[in-house]
């Protein structure tokens, strides 16, 4: 499986979006009007050949405000695996007692997005494009990302999403769970800490110490303008060290 997508929530797009692409210096590729369906609008960035998404409640009563609300404000929300053929994972999950919360099906793109209460309190989405597509091609078609993402592509300052962290009071297992759901082998990435190890990057469950309980608390960038990032932080008066940057209530680790 390959980690091809991490997706943040906010109460408003903005900042959020401006802070991403000035400090990252990634551009927006798609503003998707189908999220419409979820009460939300948002922005899809690409890192490279993977994404980065904002999406912010523009109506009531919506999962993601739900989410805003218990996690005390803007954060990690969701991850989007891409794998071989998403049909055969949904069954298999499904048959784990996995519940799913929305599913889509076309020719170029299936999609199953399973219950944050059934994945620790992690949005997961397991996808899949065109059988004929290589979904290991770093440029392999993702739908997400809109139908001309690959003009938006620029890798000088951030080269590649490489890992995302899992966060809960209970990392080990939390850990054990995704293990079975995704079908892979945990590995140890630190003395204390479990991971996930996916074709271009690492999934690492830690402990939950910011009070904000389970969720995406970061994501992991390949950096090739460490200097650039820090300044545009700092001009952009977000909080960052030399090797983090805080953006939209997630950590960025700088790798």
């Amino acid at each position: 499986m390959r980690l091809r997508q991490v997706c943040l929530v906010a109460e408003k797009l903005e900042p959020v979006v401006s802070d991403l692409t000035s400090v990252l210096g990634l551009d927006v590729a798609y503003r998707d009007p189908l999220v419409i369906y979820f009460g939300l609008e948002n922005a899809v960035m690409p890192i490279n050949g993977d994404f980065l998404e904002v999406v912010a409640p523009v109506q009531e009563n919506t999962t993601a405000g739900r989410y805003l609300e218990r996690r005390g404000g803007n954060g990690g929300y969701m991850v989007l695996l891409q794998c071989e053929d998403a049909q055969s994972e949904r069954e298999r999950i499904a048959g784990l007692g996995i519940r799913s919360v929305f599913t889509l099906d076309n020719p170029e793109y299936r999609c199953t997005h399973f219950h944050p209460r059934d994945t620790g309190g992690v949005l997961l989405s397991v996808d899949s494009v065109a059988p004929e597509a290589d979904h290991t091609e770093r440029m392999c078609m993702w739908e997400p990302g809109g139908p001309e993402w690959t003009r938006a592509v620029r890798t000088d300052v951030v080269s590649s999403l490489v890992g995302a962290e899992l966060q809960s009071e209970d990392p080990a297992e939390l850990a054990e769970l995704w293990a079975r759901i995704l079908g892979l082998p945990l590995t140890e990435c630190t003395p204390a800490d479990s991971g996930i190890q996916l074709q271009n990057g690492m999934l690492r469950f830690v402990p939950a110490v910011d009070g904000r309980g389970p969720g995406v608390g970061a994501f992991d960038l390949k950096v090739e303008d460490r200097s650039r990032i820090l300044a545009a932080a700092k001009e952009r008066g977000c909080e960052y060290s030399y090797d983090q940057v805080v953006i939209g209530g997630t950590r960025i680790n700088l790798v």
